[in-house]
């Protein structure tokens, strides 16, 4: 008998091939949790215009369905058998005028070949395949996101109503494994790292006074899709440079990455690419005349002894709270060995400085989404009290998790004011030392990390201490500037 040759999921030469198999492997994981008499219904996504224009955003195709089956297309739906994971493809019948605008059309065992299914039609005959086929009731995905707190789309075709539907069970299914990665999908993630870490590595070249931010986010699209095959960002890019760096979630539409750097300033550059529609999130912060001042190497020591600490910890069994506390405490002890702050540590915590100068939570699951799925599920612990409620996830780390590690330090200043008019947080703060970092911005160090089965594999690579920073951009446009 001939071997089954495999396919790949690919941009091309000189990028990477995503196997047939990963998202095979996913569907029998899937299939195998569900009853043989059920049949798993998955809708994709959609075309979506620009308003009421006839100009179309850029197709991404839904998360759970790429998980599923990896197909490009939109409009199309999957059927899998419960218990034997048979799948059915079903594709949008387009019109002959198709091939004049967009290119040949397909026919159904072209598709089939391509996404390696056991069966393809008609999304038009979705009702009549699904009936002869007989099953006591159809599992559709409908669940809340823990981070947008926003519902996926309910399955909608024409004839749904002649089946009994089930849309409870298969979102707890498919959320779960989705948040432990498969050896196919760690490859995908190391590879879509990588891509951002080098691109990272050309910003960081490419800095220079009197550049805009934008120009520097520039440089790092341009290197994710050119070199990697990488169409598109994770994530809107936060390219905060001076003060912007303490804004969380600069870039956006009103901030659109636009100011120009100053000399002396500090660059926090948030940006992740995406390929075959899996996350990386990675954030470098740096000089961008290439020499720390002493008081930013004090900040970023502190960040950088923080994230170390995690790195050196975080493995299958610590929950995730810990890992976050630990960040918080190493930071909060550089603080005060710096002299910005004072007393003892815990008192701190229990002021809850901690959140002043890093409001935000140490991290949070990464895959098919920048902050993915799986982050608060009922068989896992609920969301912290505050000031621990701001984490994505409270889960205990286990074995191929993806999680993000990424402890801050801002200087915000409606938390610091606050901070100064509250008594408790007050007495542990310095203020004339704080006064020389106000409006510096803040620093921020993330890298993506998986879990393995005992510790863990930072799947960053990028220069993190102060000497390695220094060194790499003496490479670049501040020395040729010279």
């Amino acid at each position: 008998m001939a071997k089954a040759v495999e396919r790949y999921w690919s941009m091309g030469p000189g990028t990477h091939q995503v196997p047939l198999s990963m998202f095979a492997e996913n569907r029998k994981r899937m299939a195998s949790q569900v009853p043989s008499d059920v049949i798993v219904v998955m809708q994709g996504g959609g075309d979506l215009n620009l308003y009421d224009t006839d100009v179309e955003y850029v197709f991404r195709q839904e998360s759970y369905f790429t998980w599923a089956c990896g197909v490009r297309e939109p409009g199309c739906y999957l059927a899998v058998q419960g218990g034997t994971g048979v799948t059915t493809l079903f594709v949008p019948h387009l019109p002959d005028s198709y091939a004049i605008w967009s290119g040949p059309l397909l026919t159904l065992d072209q598709f089939k070949d391509i996404y390696k299914v056991d069966e393809v039609n008609y999304v038009e005959d979705i009702a009549k395949v699904l009936k002869d086929k007989n099953p006591s009731k159809l599992y559709t995905l409908k669940g809340r996101n823990s981070d947008s707190g926003l519902e996926t789309a309910d399955v909608h075709f024409e004839g749904i109503e002649q089946f009994t539907v089930d849309n409870k069970p298969l979102y707890l299914i498919a959320t779960e494994l989705r948040v432990v990665k498969t050896d196919m999908e760690k490859e995908v993630m190391r590879y879509v790292a990588k891509v951002s870490s080098d691109a990272h590595k050309e910003v960081m070249l490419y800095a220079l006074p009197e550049r805009t931010e934008y120009q520097c986010e520039s440089v790092f699209l341009g290197y994710c899709y050119e070199k990697g095959g990488c169409r598109h960002v994770s994530y809107t890019c936060i390219c905060g440079s001076g003060c912007n760096s303490a804004i969380l979630h600069y870039g956006h539409a009103g901030a659109p990455n636009s100011r120009i750097i100053q000399d002396g300033d500090m660059c926090l550059f948030d940006m992740g690419a995406n390929y075959a529609g899996y996350a990386a999130d990675i954030t470098c912060t740096f000089p961008v005349n290439g020499k720390f001042t002493e008081d930013q190497k004090f900040i970023y020591n502190a960040v950088l002894e923080a994230r170390n600490a995690v790195i050196r910890e975080a493995k299958p069994g610590v929950p995730w709270p810990e890992m976050h506390l630990l960040a918080n405490r190493v930071m909060l002890q550089k603080l005060k060995e710096g002299g910005l702050l004072k007393g003892e540590v815990e008192d701190m915590i229990k002021a809850r400085l901690n959140g002043v100068f890093q409001p935000h939570g140490l991290g949070h699951l990464l895959g098919l989404d920048v902050h993915d799925v799986g982050g608060y599920l009922p068989d896992h612990p609920t969301r912290p009290e505050p000031p621990l409620d701001r984490l994505r996830t409270s889960r205990v780390l286990k074995a191929g998790m993806v999680v993000t590690v990424e402890p801050g330090c801002y200087f915000i200043d409606p938390l610091l004011d606050e901070a100064l008019s509250t008594p408790a947080q007050a007495a542990h703060i310095v203020p004339e030392v704080l006064a020389r970092f106000r409006g510096s911005g803040g620093v921020r160090i993330e890298d993506d990390v998986l879990i393995t089965e005992d510790g863990n594999e930072n799947l960053t690579f990028v220069p993190r201490t102060v000497e390695e920073i220094e060194e790499w951009m003496s490479k670049g446009a501040n020395f040729l500037k010279k």
